[in-house]
């Protein structure tokens, strides 16, 4: 049977609740529609039936009801779809993620597990689907398109190509391509990424995209390549020129600096384009838990100027039709009932959730329970055996001591090559004060896990030392510092936790925060895993200083981004994910 003749009962019994001839399973009463196609707010009641919404009626015309949602001086709006995320970097498995963010309003997620992908593979993503399956959250499961995400420089867990991709998108699960960053492969047409695209457009799925710093005859060409979305803005005329070239905009808010200006020029058009919508990318799990996800970046792009009624628009509907899900994204009879009651539009606060037309949460608090992980997560993924300080030592050996002239990375996000002059000493560098060590370790098994190390300008000195196994996209364990003992303490309190985040100082271990599911998340409470994050940050501002916008603690996750333009160090070395390039150490 298919699942359209399955639906018929339920669409009949929703169709006679609206008649009037069955009572509704669920009436949320007193409340004031959000209607997202029109823009308007109508005082109206909504009957539930199932997973679906029956009808939208005149306020009172109907009591009869199972259950009984109070919306009284509250406003009913479609369940906020988040359309592009990644879960591991909330560092909570699916369940746990699910458990965080329903209470907040969000209802469905397209989740990128790229992470997962770099890791472990093909198994990681159908460790993807299968940890999110029957949960509440609506998971809408992409394949990732770059594993690794700039081959030749850097090396994952695995390597994916057109088969892989072919492979997954024959799951019906996975609704589509996942955000292609190789840019230079899609403008080179390299044969990879044209299989890869190539397979998402044959497959009639999304073909989602990674466009940063893109522009002209470049963003046009990667567009007409087939990819149609973006989420890597880098100012409000960026934001521009991507809808202007056609791509539906997933408008993040992890750079809130960004969001004044893009709010302005969204207010300077005539209407909201219906191909703008709204993601949150990367949320640490502190922020997660204690300003939300989704629902924290409604508030601050309506605290920022944006109507309240098209920031909702951006956050449903214009999310559904992107995703080519006509079930979801409105307040109307026939679609799915994903709908989120808020007190307001301007603080937002979350009064009730229901998904799928069952009440799920009231008042920030999760009100059913979710099963059990339907597969056992993944762990013993640090492939590589405890590193001494000799390690973690800037050494060129073989090299008579004097004046010596290196490669060197300057600034933390947006890189530039920099050359370092100074001398060596019994063939180990002499760090300047301001000089301080990135080093990189290959943890997956398929390579030699002797770090790579290089001189990093621009992040101030380190007083200790600070590891990672998130750390974007590869995933490899990453070590920042200056004193290699402090750097192997860290390091190896990694190895032996099976990964996650550690700061040391002193021969102290000040924090850890274990990540032993991939190295990435952890299977825990998420108020636990916010608590041991914080302690993380809270010991790494003891060690390191802070220069926002960009040198900031998030900086040291996307230190080792090889796709991006610049140099970046990663298990192969020194590259510049804009030229392609290795360079050595030693500049000769």
């Amino acid at each position: 049977m298919s699942e359209a003749t399955e639906a018929q009962p339920l669409r009949r019994r929703a169709a006679d609740a609206a008649l009037g001839r069955a009572p509704f399973d669920v009436l949320i009463v007193g409340g004031v529609v959000v209607d997202v196609a029109t823009c308007e707010l109508r005082e109206a009641d909504v009957g539930l039936v199932g997973a679906l919404v029956a009808s939208v009626h005149p306020r009172g015309s109907r009591t009869d009801a199972r259950r009984v949602l109070d919306a009284t001086g509250a406003f009913v709006a479609p369940g906020l779809i988040d359309s592009h995320m990644h879960v591991e970097s909330s560092m909570m498995t699916p369940r746990v993620y699910a458990r965080t963010v329903l209470p907040q309003g969000t209802t469905t997620v397209v989740w990128d597990p790229h992470e997962f992908a770099n890791v472990l593979g093909l198994s990681g993503v159908g460790y993807a689907i299968e940890a999110s399956r029957d949960l509440p959250l609506r998971f809408v499961v992409l394949a990732p398109s770059c594993v690794p995400s700039a081959p030749g420089l850097e090396r994952a867990g695995a390597s994916f190509g057109g088969d892989e991709m072919a492979a997954m998108l024959a799951m019906p699960e996975v609704a589509g391509v996942a955000e292609v960053m190789d840019m230079r492969g899609v403008l080179d047409g390299s044969a990879r990424m044209s299989a890869i695209v190539g397979a998402g457009l044959a497959s009639g799925k999304l073909v989602c995209g990674h466009a940063r710093g893109l522009a002209g005859a470049e963003l046009e060409a990667y567009a007409a390549a087939g990819v149609g979305s973006d989420h890597e803005l880098v100012s409000a005329d960026d934001l521009l020129a991507k809808l202007r070239a056609g791509l539906t905009v997933e408008l993040r808010g992890s750079h809130d600096y960004l969001l004044p200006d893009c709010v302005a020029a969204l207010n300077a058009l005539k209407v909201i384009p219906q191909t703008l919508t709204l993601c949150t990318d990367d949320v640490f799990p502190d922020d997660l838990v204690e300003k939300g996800g989704m629902i924290d970046l409604v508030r601050r792009l309506v605290r920022y100027g944006l109507d309240p009624v098209q920031t909702l628009r951006a956050a449903t509907l214009n999310a559904a039709m992107r995703l080519q899900r006509p079930d979801l994204g409105l307040v109307a009879a026939g679609r799915t009932a994903d709908i989120v009651v808020f007190d307001d539009l301007s603080a937002f606060a979350v009064r009730h959730v229901v998904a799928g037309g069952e009440p799920v949460a009231m008042r920030g608090r999760l009100v059913v329970p979710l099963r059990a992980d339907a597969v056992p997560p993944p762990t013993d993924t640090m492939k590589l055996a405890p590193l001494s300080p000799l390690d973690f030592l800037l050494s060129v050996p073989f090299t008579p001591d004097g004046p010596i002239s290196l490669n060197a990375i300057r600034g933390a996000r947006f890189t530039q090559w920099s050359r370092l002059d100074t001398s060596l000493g019994n063939g180990v560098v002499r760090l300047p004060e301001d000089v301080s060590v990135m080093a990189m370790a290959h943890r997956h098994g398929l390579a030699d896990p002797k770090p790579q190390l290089a001189p990093i300008e621009d992040w101030g000195r380190f007083r200790g030392a600070f590891a990672t196994t998130v750390s974007h996209d590869s995933h490899n364990l990453c070590v920042f510092g200056r004193e290699p003992a402090d750097m192997a303490l860290a390091a190896n309190a990694l190895i032996e936790a099976g990964g996650g985040m550690a700061v040391a100082r002193d021969g102290v271990l000040l924090a850890l925060l274990p990540l032993p599911v991939a190295g990435l998340v952890a299977d825990d409470d998420p108020a636990a895993i916010a608590a041991s994050f914080r302690a993380v940050k809270e010991a790494a501002d003891r060690i390191a200083e802070w220069k926002p916008p960009y040198r900031v603690f998030k900086a040291f996750v996307g230190a080792s981004l090889a796709c991006n333009a610049g140099p970046h160090l990663t298990d192969v070395g020194l590259t510049d994910g804009g030229t392609g390039e290795v360079r050595p150490l030693v500049i000769a």
